[in-house]
C-alpha cells in the first residue's frame, strides 16, 4: 500500500487486516509508520514514488496496491509529479507482476471544465487503467472524517464564521461519504470481482448544496444558524486566500480543493452496490456521519471546547 502514512491509508490498513489480508506498508519514511496501532502486524519497506526502482522492490510479491498518494501542498508543479509518479507506480507494478491496481479518485462531471486538482486525479486513474493492469478506480467526494481536509474546511470555516461572505461555489452540488463508508469501499476494491478496469463513483446517500452542508454541521455542533453571503466575483485565488487565513488548511492545499469546488461533485454512476455490497445497516448520512465524527473527537456540544485538527497534506480527500 502506498501512501500508508495518510489519512485514508493509515485508517485503511486495519480494515484490509480484519479482512484477513496481508498487508505491506510502503512510506518514503518508515519511521514515520512507528507509532501506528498496526505496526507490528504488517510488513513496512521503503519506497518513493520518484523513484521507479524502490517500487519495483516494493510491490515485489504483491498481488494488489493501493495507489493513496497525492502531491497536493507537497509540490510546486503536482500535476507534473503525479503523473510521472503514476506511470512509475504502472512501470514497477508490471515488473513485479502485481494483478491490480486500486485508486482513490474523485467525484466530478463527466463534460466539466476541471480544476487542477480533479483533473489530475482524473489523469492518473486513466493511467492505472490504460496500463493493462487491471484497475479498479473509486470517485469520491468530500470524505467525512476528522483529519479529511475537504471535511475540515466545512468545520473550520463553519466553527469560526458566524457570517461569511463566500464565492457562488457555495451552491454547487455534493454528495459526501462517510469515511467508515470510504474505507468499506476501498477495502471490498481488493477482491471484488470485475469484468473490466474502470472507474466507478461512490458516495453517501444524501445530496445538498456545500452551503447546506456547513449549516448542517452548525446545527449538529450546537451552534446558531450561519449567515451566508455569495458574491459571484470572488475568484478561485481570492477564495483560497481566505480560506488559508481561516482555515488551518496549508495554502499549497487549501487552492487546489477551493478550485474543486467550482463543479458539482455528485455521483454519476450508482452501479458500484453490482461489484462491492453496501456496508451493513446501510450508508451513512450526512448529519449522522457529522454527529459520529464529533463525538468521537469530543467536540460535540456536550464534549466542552472544540479542538483544531491536524489536517494531513499527503491523503486524498
Amino acid at each position: 500500500m502506498t501512501g500508508a502514512t495518510g489519512y485514508i491509508g493509515g485508517r485503511l490498513v486495519p480494515r484490509l487486516l480484519d479482512a484477513g489480508l496481508r498487508v505491506r506498508a510502503m512510506a518514503r519514511n518508515p519511521d514515520k509508520l512507528a507509532k501506528a496501532s498496526w505496526r507490528q502486524d504488517v510488513e513496512v519497506v521503503r519506497g518513493d514514488l520518484t523513484q521507479p526502482a524502490s517500487l519495483t522492490e516494493a510491490f515485489d510479491g504483491t498481488d494488489v496496491v493501493y495507489y493513496l498518494v497525492h502531491s497536493m501542498g507537497t509540490s510546486k508543479d503536482f500535476v507534473a509529479e503525479e503523473k510521472q509518479s503514476a506511470h512509475n507506480v504502472v512501470e514497477a507494478a508490471r515488473q513485479a507482476g502485481v494483478r491490480r491496481l486500486v485508486y482513490l479518485s474523485g467525484l466530478h462531471p463527466k463534460d466539466a471544465n476541471l480544476s487542477r486538482h480533479l483533473a489530475s486525479r482524473t489523469e492518473v486513474g486513466d493511467i492505472l487503467i490504460d496500463s493493462g493492469i487491471e484497475t479498479v478506480v473509486l470517485q469520491a467526494g468530500i470524505v467525512i472524517g476528522s483529519g479529511s481536509a475537504s471535511f475540515e474546511m466545512i468545520r473550520h470555516l463553519t466553527d469560526r464564521l458566524p457570517a461569511m461572505t463566500t464565492p457562488k461555489w457555495v451552491h454547487n452540488k455534493i454528495q459526501p461519504i462517510a469515511i467508515d463508508d470510504a474505507l468499506h469501499y476501498l477495502a471490498g476494491a481488493a477482491t471484488a470481482e470485475v469484468e473490466t478496469s474502470r472507474t466507478w463513483d461512490v458516495g453517501g446517500p444524501d445530496v445538498m448544496e456545500y452551503g447546506d452542508a456547513m449549516q448542517i454541521y452548525a446545527d449538529v455542533a450546537g451552534l446558531r444558524r450561519r449567515l451566508i453571503v455569495v458574491l459571484p466575483f470572488l475568484t478561485p485565488e481570492i477564495a483560497s486566500w481566505w480560506v488559508g487565513l481561516v482555515t488551518p488548511i496549508p495554502s499549497g492545499l487549501a487552492r487546489p480543493l477551493v478550485e474543486s469546488l467550482e463543479c458539482d461533485a455528485v455521483m454519476a454512476d450508482h452501479d458500484i452496490d453490482g461489484v462491492i455490497t453496501r456496508p451493513d445497516g446501510g450508508l451513512t448520512g450526512y448529519r449522522d456521519a457529522v454527529a459520529h465524527e464529533l463525538q468521537k473527537d469530543g467536540t460535540a456540544p456536550s464534549g466542552g471546547k472544540r479542538r483544531l485538527m491536524k489536517i494531513s497534506s499527503v491523503a486524498p480527500q
